[in-house]
C-alpha cells in the first residue's frame, strides 16, 4: 500500500455520514515517517449521535431482540469476511503501526478471527435462561445484554481487543459504539464496511476515530451503560473515575510487567525462545503481556545471560513489510523515546545493557529501537517496576524459589507471565502462586478460549472465552410462583 488511505465520513449507526466537525487525523506511518492515512476526526457532538442511535436500536431496534442464534449468524459472516481478508487487514495493521508482517498476520489479523471464533463458540453452550430452586419456590434466572456499550481500543493490537468486546458484545444483543486509537483508525474503517456488508442492522455500530476529548465524553455519557476498555494504567483509572458518576459498568484491561521465572532445571532450548517470542517478537515489545522481567537462579545467571544475549543481538529489525523482519518500529516517535528515555534510565540505575541499548545502526529514519537486554538488574529499579512498552527487558537474579516467586508478585501489575523447568509439575505448582491473570508452563501464549485480564493495576475483568462473553450480560431474578401443596 503506498497510496494515501482517505476517509471523508465518518461511520454512525450503520451509515457513512458527514462529521460534525472539520478535524481530522492524519496516519503517520512508523517506518517512512510519511502520512500514510487520513479520517475525520470524530466530535463530542458525533458521540452525542452515535450514543443516540444506539440507545435507539437496543431500546425500539430488532438486534437485542432476535435470538442468540440469529445474532450469532451475523457474526458468523463478520468472522468469515475477516478470515477471507485477513491479509489485506494484516497490511493495514502494518501499514498503520509498523507491526512486523511476521506478527500482523498471526497476532493482529488471524487472532481477531480467533476471538470471534471462541465468542462464538461460548454462544453456542451459552443459556440466557435456566431454572433454579428457591428458598421459597422455582427462580427463573435470566441474562440480559448490558446495553449500550462503548469500546475503547489502543493502537498495539487494534483487530485484537476490538474483536474481544465487540464480538462477545454483538453476540449479547448490545449496540457498540468504537473508538480506536488515533494512531490506528484505517483498520476500524475497514472493518466498519465488514461489519455493514455481513447485514449488522443500522444503528448496531459506530465507529469514532478520535482523541482523548471525544473518548472522555463518550466515558461520561449517561446513555452508556458499559465501557470496555484497553489501555494504559492512568486511562483506566480516568474512565473508571468517569464511569463512577452514572454507575456506568467497567471492565479494564490495562498494563503489565509480567515475569518469566526459569528454575534451575529449566532448559534454555525452550526458555529462550519463548522468552524472545514473549518479548522482542511480540509486535516489537509492544505488548502488554510481555515477559519483561526474566527472573533466573543466581547458579546459571552468565549462562542465561549469555543465551539470551545472543538470541536478542540476532533477531532481525527493520522494514515491517519484509516477511523475515521480527522487530519493526515503535508506533510514534513517542513512544521511541519513551523506550530511549527508560533505557538511559537503566544505565543511571546500575543496569547494565548486555545487548542493544539504543537505535539500531543504519535505521535513523523510522522509529527504531534496538532489542534491548538488561543484566544486574534489581527489582526495585524503574526498569523493572515500570511498563516501557517496547523490546526492552531485564535480567534478574534470585537465590530460591520462594525469592523468585516474591519477586515477581512485587509488582503492581499482574497480566502475564511463565514459568520454565524440566518438571512440568513443578512448574505448574509455582505459576499457582504467583498472582497473575495468565501464566504460561513452558512457553509463552495468549490462549483466546480462556479468560484474559488481570490483578491489580493490569485492569478489572476478563475478556476471551465464556467469560468474555457473560461480561455483557445483566442478571434478573424472575421469582416464580410457589406450587400448590397438593
Amino acid at each position: 500500500m503506498t497510496d494515501i488511505v482517505e476517509h471523508h465520513t465518518l461511520f454512525i449507526a450503520g451509515q457513512w455520514v458527514e462529521p460534525a466537525g472539520t478535524e481530522t487525523i492524519e496516519v503517520v506511518s512508523p517506518v517512512t515517517e510519511q502520512v500514510v492515512g487520513r479520517v475525520p476526526h470524530a466530535t463530542p457532538a458525533d458521540a452525542d449521535k452515535a450514543v443516540a442511535a444506539a440507545r435507539a436500536a437496543f431500546d425500539h431496534g430488532p438486534w437485542p431482540r432476535l435470538s442468540l442464534v440469529e445474532r450469532a449468524e451475523v457474526v458468523t459472516r463478520i468472522k468469515d469476511a475477516i478470515a477471507a481478508r485477513h491479509q489485506e487487514l494484516a497490511e493495514l495493521v502494518t501499514l498503520q503501526n509498523g507491526s512486523p508482517m511476521l506478527f500482523s498476520v498471526r497476532g493482529q489479523a488471524l487472532s481477531a478471527v480467533g476471538a470471534f471464533e471462541v465468542a462464538l463458540a461460548a454462544a453456542e453452550r451459552f443459556s440466557q435462561e435456566d431454572e433454579r430452586p428457591g428458598t421459597g419456590g422455582p427462580v427463573l434466572v435470566r441474562r440480559e445484554p448490558v446495553g449500550v456499550v462503548a469500546a475503547i481500543t489502543p493502537w498495539n493490537v487494534p483487530q485484537l481487543t476490538i474483536a474481544g468486546k465487540l464480538a462477545p458484545a454483538l453476540l449479547a444483543g448490545c449496540t457498540v459504539i468504537l473508538k480506536p486509537s488515533p494512531e490506528t483508525p484505517l483498520d476500524a474503517n475497514w472493518l466498519a464496511d465488514v461489519c455493514a456488508e455481513a447485514g449488522l442492522p443500522d444503528g448496531v455500530l459506530s465507529v469514532l476515530p478520535a482523541g482523548r476529548e471525544t473518548g472522555a465524553y463518550l466515558v461520561a455519557h449517561p446513555d452508556v451503560d458499559k465501557v470496555a476498555f484497553t489501555g494504559s494504567v492512568a486511562a483506566g483509572k480516568a474512565i473508571m473515575a468517569a464511569a463512577a458518576e452514572n454507575l456506568t459498568r467497567v471492565s479494564l484491561e490495562l498494563g503489565g510487567k509480567s515475569a518469566a521465572i526459569l528454575l534451575d532445571d529449566a532448559d534454555l532450548a525452550v526458555a529462550v525462545p519463548a522468552v524472545v517470542g514473549g518479548t522482542c517478537a511480540a509486535n516489537s515489545g509492544q505488548a502488554c503481556v510481555a515477559l519483561t522481567r526474566v527472573l533466573v537462579p543466581a547458579s546459571r545467571y552468565d549462562e542465561v545471560a549469555a543465551a539470551l544475549t545472543g538470541a536478542f543481538a540476532g533477531l532481525k529489525v527493520g522494514d515491517p513489510a519484509d516477511p523475515t523482519t521480527v522487530v519493526g518500529p515503535m508506533v510514534t516517535r513517542q513512544q521511541q523515546e519513551r523506550n530511549l528515555e527508560y533505557i538511559r534510565i537503566g544505565r543511571e540505575e546500575g543496569a547494565k545493557v548486555l545487548t542493544g541499548g539504543g537505535v539500531p545502526k543504519g535505521l535513523s529514519t523510522g522509529w527504531y529501537v534496538s532489542p534491548t537486554l538488561f543484566g544486574d538488574v534489581t527489582n526495585d529499579m524503574r526498569i523493572a517496576r515500570e511498563e516501557i512498552f517496547g523490546p526492552v527487558v531485564c535480567l534478574l537474579r534470585y537465590e530460591t524459589v520462594d525469592e523468585a516467586v516474591a519477586l515477581a508478585n512485587d509488582s503492581a501489575f499482574g497480566l502475564s507471565g511463565a514459568v520454565f523447568s524440566a518438571d512440568p509439575d513443578r512448574a505448574t505448582e509455582v505459576a499457582r502462586r504467583v498472582r497473575t491473570g495468565t501464566i504460561t508452563v513452558n512457553g509463552f501464549r495468549l490462549d483466546l478460549a480462556a479468560p484474559f485480564g488481570g490483578f491489580k493495576d493490569s485492569g478489572i475483568g476478563r475478556e476471551f472465552g465464556p467469560e468474555g462473553l457473560a461480561a455483557y450480560f445483566e442478571y434478573q431474578a424472575v421469582n416464580l410462583p410457589a406450587p400448590n401443596p397438593s
